[in-house]
């Protein structure tokens, strides 16, 4: 008999009528409740076992981690806790799962700690939390090619090995097929990439924005959602060596129509997962709840989960100039006091995560979108205004993580490009198709970035960015 979700069991009403329901076993208990979960969902099927007429050998084998399949008559559960049960006619194990080697991993019914389930990362998403965070992650990603499909963008798949930094940061996983026992050197001591793969140096992509450029000059509005790298030496909650960005680019718009197309995104992706993961949300909601009760009042989250999701999508962003978010921060108490790590002292000074975060959560109380940015702390390809001392820049900062999209209105002016590039060390033989973008037909476009990862960090309540990947990427691990 061909197997049903346990998803849609647990909202039939088909009763009287036989399923099949295939999974892995939660709990056991009397001898007779199997709790019994398949992935669809984060709530379990309760399966009631006639263990009397059950084989003893069968009865042994219905352990925590066994994969089962049942067969049996849905009815509206006697007992509390649940809606609907299967009284099982039938019982086949598929997997066994051995008690004692159960007990040493993370399957094991007891509390672990987020950095125990890290260490188990291939058995993690079998316990309810990393369930609930890979659904949402799931429909957020869904979401993201909904959105951009519903209004007219196309999908462009920019390349992962390349020779150019999109960020002029430096900071990239090099690509080599040469022998490091044994590398090509030329007369003065370097290395030879002439004799390399790709006959130049190669490396991890930091971000496809320059491609994606080249292809919105063409398909007028696109979008990358892609794997990108870099290599920063950063043990921290917020950042990953691999992970995945979100990258609109749109000829034709300037930075208020860039502002107003993230904005919008934003909101429908939240939107989205409101829609469709209440299960799940309510779940990682109690959670965050449940870990702040032993936090102090100062630093518990100030609305529950679902409610600051909803706050997003019915609030409208502030948007700030960053002159004026720098008069806020100069005057603000934590700054005044030099409790800010970085004490922010004159205009110019490049913003940190801890400014981000008091002007979203203490000052504005809202999301915020700071832009027109000092151009020496911003990358090339940003539009020079007519100051000359700031860029059409945006950052959008949410609560709770501070900067989740970074974007700008892109340089279109051929030479003013080229003197920027000139002034930043960047080389224009390198990016000579880059500039070519310039030359032929060029208009005035933007676009945005937007780490999905920090995405599902703040759509799911969790704190570490390595819980909302299935296998994080960080220094000195790669375990997996």
């Amino acid at each position: 008999m061909k197997h049903t979700k346990i998803a849609e069991l647990l909202e039939s009403d088909h009763f009287l009528q036989d399923f099949t329901a295939k999974g892995w076993v939660r709990a056991f208990r009397s001898n007779r409740f199997i709790a019994l979960n398949d992935g669809s969902t984060i709530n379990n099927l309760q399966c009631v076992l006639d263990f009397e007429n059950t084989p003893e050998e069968i009865l042994n084998e219905i352990n925590i981690g066994a994969a089962i399949s049942v067969t049996g008559t849905l009815k509206e559960s006697e007992g509390k806790g649940q809606r609907v049960e299967i009284e099982v006619k039938n019982i086949e194990i598929l997997g066994t799962a051995n008690p004692e080697e159960v007990k040493k991993t993370i399957l094991s019914p007891k509390r672990h700690t987020l950095e125990k389930l890290r260490e188990q990362a291939h058995l993690r998403v079998r316990t309810n939390t990393f369930s609930a965070v890979m659904r949402v992650r799931s429909q957020l990603s869904f979401a993201v090619h909904q959105y951009f499909n519903q209004n007219g963008f196309n999908y462009v798949n920019t390349p992962i090995i390349t020779g150019s930094d999109a960020e002029g940061a430096g900071e990239m996983f090099k690509v080599t097929n040469f022998d490091l026992n044994n590398v090509p050197k030329n007369e003065d001591g370097s290395i030879n990439y002439k004799e390399d793969f790709f006959g130049k140096e190669a490396n991890l992509t930091v971000s496809g924005q320059l491609e994606g450029e080249t292809y919105a000059l063409g398909l007028g509005q696109i979008y990358t959602f892609g794997p990108t790298f870099r290599a920063e030496n950063s043990n921290t909650s917020r950042h990953l060596a691999e992970f995945w960005m979100i990258e609109p680019e749109v000829a034709f718009c300037d930075l208020d129509g860039n502002m107003d197309l993230a904005e919008d995104f934003i909101k429908h992706v939240i939107n989205h997962v409101l829609d469709n993961c209440d299960d799940d949300l309510a779940f990682l909601e109690n959670r965050v709840i449940q870990e702040d009760k032993s936090k102090p009042q100062a630093e518990r989250a100030p609305m529950a989960l679902r409610e600051k999701l909803r706050f997003i999508v019915d609030n409208n962003f502030k948007r700030v100039s960053y002159t004026e978010a720098i008069d806020i921060l100069k005057n603000s108490k934590p700054n005044k006091k030099k409790k800010f790590n970085y004490v922010i002292e004159e205009w110019g000074a490049d913003l940190q995560s801890e400014h981000e975060r008091y002007l979203v959560e203490k000052h504005f109380k809202c999301p915020v979108i700071l832009f027109d940015y000092p151009a020496n702390i911003k990358a090339f390809y940003m539009r020079l205004n007519e100051d000359g001392k700031t860029v059409r820049a945006m950052d959008i900062l949410f609560p709770g993580i501070g900067e989740i999209v970074g974007g700008s209105q892109r340089e279109e002016r051929l030479d003013v490009l080229q003197t920027k590039m000139k002034e930043l060390g960047v080389d224009e033989k390198e990016l000579w198709w880059y500039l070519d973008t310039r030359r032929f037909g060029t208009c005035v476009h933007s676009g945005f970035g937007l780490g999905f990862e920090r995405l599902v960090l703040f759509a799911t309540g969790m704190t570490n960015i390595r819980d909302v990947i299935p296998y994080p990427r960080t220094p000195k691990s790669a375990e997996f």
